[in-house]
């Protein structure tokens, strides 16, 4: 099984694949107990913002309730997708869906973007024009806030946060206990200082923490998307590598992605000295790749070089200097 349509080399060929058990699968690790936990806590404050809200007639109660739902929706897609990833493969889906995690990174990235933007907006209106606040009632919802979501965010920081989901539920939680914290901090200010701008320029901050935060996670699932390397693992330090191992002459068509969070991939086409054990080569090649880049999910092509050199391939490797036609050699 070639890629390039470099098919037709003299020797055996050889393709290798690993699949060593779950070892790549952190998705499927993720802390489901811990998700469901924070989950109960954010539903609950939000039961209470809401009854009260409604007993006191809170505009600003009802409005952070709101907020509160998003956070409580985040979690529960993160539930949904790791419930997805588990799915064993089958049929057209060749990998599961073991990129709804990603999916759900992405969309939690896109959520928090949308909110900081909305707040921003907020906050720049409340600085121009600030509405009468009650510092003591946004002191109080906010502290209280403050500790439900401490809570929510000690239990998350101890869940697999390798996954972009998972870690895509924790920024949610974390930007929500900056939010409350920012708050209270802008409600002692109203109180003791009547200085009511103090709300609008929180809001500010927290709108800058959650921007970071959206960065992030749009960049980290925008990578797993498109298909780039993972981080951490350099492809011209991986194709050296392969190229450097005893009897190999060339490397080429090498490709290295991520499935998902966790789960990296490659592929190459790899061609040894005629004569060598092509299928020895695959696996010696994958023991390297594994031990030193942690690629376990491998599938290597493995032929014997041509005899008398190589012929316009796109190569790495010792070999790929005498690779290209000389255009003056028949001159």
């Amino acid at each position: 099984m070639a890629r390039g349509g470099h098919e037709d080399h003299p020797g055996a060929a050889a393709t290798g694949r690993r699949h060593e058990g779950h070892s790549h699968q952190v998705s499927a690790d993720a802390d489901r107990g811990k998700l469901l936990l924070a989950l109960g806590l954010l539903l609950g404050f939000m039961a209470v913002e809401v009854v009260v809200g409604i007993a006191v007639d809170s505009l600003a109660l009802l409005a952070d309730a709101a907020h509160m739902l998003t956070d409580a929706a985040a979690l529960a897609l993160a539930l949904l997708a790791i419930r997805l990833a588990r799915r064993p493969a089958g049929g057209a889906w060749t990998y599961g869906l073991r990129r709804a995690e990603i999916m759900s990174a992405q969309f939690n990235g896109a959520t928090l973007l949308v909110l900081a933007l909305l707040i921003v907006y907020e906050g720049v209106r409340r600085l121009v024009e600030p509405p009468p606040t009650e510092g003591v009632a946004v002191l109080v919802v906010a502290l209280v806030g403050v500790a439900v979501n401490l809570a929510a965010t000690a239990t998350l920081a101890r869940a697999n946060r390798r996954s972009l989901n998972v870690e895509g539920a924790y920024q949610h939680v974390l930007t929500d206990l900056a939010a409350f914290v920012a708050t209270a901090i802008a409600g002692a200010v109203i109180l003791a200082t009547g200085f009511v701008r103090a709300d609008g320029i929180a809001a500010l901050i927290v709108a800058a923490i959650m921007l970071r935060a959206a960065y992030g996670l749009l960049r980290d699932s925008g990578r797993v998307l498109l298909e780039a390397a993972p981080r951490g693992i350099d492809p011209d330090e991986v194709g050296r590598a392969l190229a450097g191992h005893g009897h190999v002459r060339d490397v080429h068509d090498l490709h290295v992605w991520e499935v998902t969070s966790g789960f990296p991939a490659l592929s190459a086409h790899v061609l040894v000295e005629p004569g060598c054990d092509c299928h020895e080569h695959r696996r010696q090649l994958e023991r390297l790749l594994d031990e030193r880049f942690g690629i376990q999910h491998t599938t290597l092509q493995v032929d014997h070089a041509p005899r008398g050199g190589l012929i316009g391939l796109d190569a790495r490797g010792p070999a790929a200097p005498s690779s290209r036609p000389d255009p003056d050699r028949d001159k």
